[in-house]
């Protein structure tokens, strides 16, 4: 036989808690309500009057036996039918009172769930200040980085600008011609296929003293100069629209696909140089060719220099050179201006 616990160690069964009265308290309906009584009350008043109405009928002649049943049937639909209107009202009534009930205790249970929301937000106060400081500390550093790259680029820009002014001098009808009609800018050193590449592809950073060079060496070059300075305004124009050639990875085309191109061939032929997928740069670049004449100028002229540029470079290139040229910017901008375009259909 076991032994029993001390009475001191049991610890007694709290009830479990019930919910409290409140919003989520279901009301009790009477079974009997104001309309049930007036529902009886008019249904007594009838029948009471249809009783007299009867019954203060004189006696009828005999009529035919024919038309018993009928006279029976339309005297009950004359008592019966106008208490059934009643009651059917009734019950309309009673449904009606019952969703006013329940749309107001829906109403107090949203009230009372914003309320609890807000205490909760106002708990968690001091938690979500840290978290919009930090997050204003984050847009302003982007900020900073954003006005330090544009600086950086209207650097980029006046420093090429001023090489370019100085380029456009020696092609005037004016300048003296040496002899055997020589001109100075034809005794210049050739500009390289590596610093063409490098000046089109534009200085990485101001630090970047290579690029800088080679863009100063394409600058004095006349053919080179054109191109450079066109792509040099479309890229500034697409960046107005936040398209940059940096965020562009285009599908590579094969060298032989820019040999053609050199040579003359449009359409679906090149359709591999079209390489740039982004729907959004290509609906934004897309709708400014349509509304903006300074932009669409800007950019059939940039498309003319560079079939230009692109078809004397093909001659002398070679096929590394040309996939090099293919991975800079300038030639970035020319695949997404050419699928707008309609170069590649």
């Amino acid at each position: 036989m076991t032994d029993t616990p001390p009475a001191q160690n049991q610890v007694p069964r709290q009830p479990a808690r019930s919910t409290p009265f409140g919003v989520y308290t279901r009301p009790e309906h009477n079974a009997i309500s104001s309309i049930e009584i007036v529902a009886i009350a008019l249904s007594a008043v009838w029948l009471l009057a249809s009783a007299i109405f009867f019954l203060m009928q004189p006696p009828a002649a005999p009529a035919d036996t024919s038309d018993g049943g009928l006279r029976f049937l339309m005297t009950m639909l004359v008592v019966f039918l106008p208490v059934g209107m009643i009651w059917v009202a009734a019950t309309a009534a009673r449904a009606s009172r019952v969703m006013r009930e329940e749309s107001r205790r829906l109403q107090a249970a949203i009230d009372a769930i914003r309320h609890a929301y807000i205490a909760q937000q106002q708990g968690q106060s001091i938690d979500g200040d840290s978290s919009v400081s930090r997050k204003l500390d984050e847009i302003a550093a982007a900020a900073r980085k954003t006005e330090s790259t544009l600086a950086m680029f209207q650097t980029r820009r006046d420093a090429a600008a001023r090489p370019a002014i100085a380029a456009k001098a020696p092609v005037t009808e004016d300048q003296p011609t040496l002899a055997l009609g020589t001109q100075a800018s034809d005794l210049s050193q050739p500009l390289s296929h590596d610093d063409f590449i490098r000046a089109l592809n534009f200085p990485e950073t101001a630090e970047d003293e290579e690029g800088f060079a080679a863009l100063r060496k394409a600058l004095k070059d006349r053919n080179a100069s054109q191109l450079v300075q066109a792509a040099q305004d479309i890229l500034t124009l697409l960046s107005q629209d936040g398209i940059y050639m940096d965020d562009l990875i285009p599908d590579r085309a094969r060298p032989e696909v820019w040999r053609e191109f050199a040579q003359g061939a449009r359409g679906r032929t090149i359709a591999a140089l079209g390489g740039i997928r982004d729907r959004s740069s290509l609906a934004l670049t897309n709708a400014r060719m349509k509304q903006d004449p300074i932009f669409r100028d800007a950019g059939h002229h940039f498309l003319r220099r560079f079939d230009r540029a692109f078809s004397a470079f093909e001659k002398e290139a070679s096929d590394a050179e040309i996939s090099a040229l293919a991975d800079t910017r300038t030639v970035r901008a020319f695949m997404l201006l050419g699928r707008v375009a309609g170069t590649f259909d």
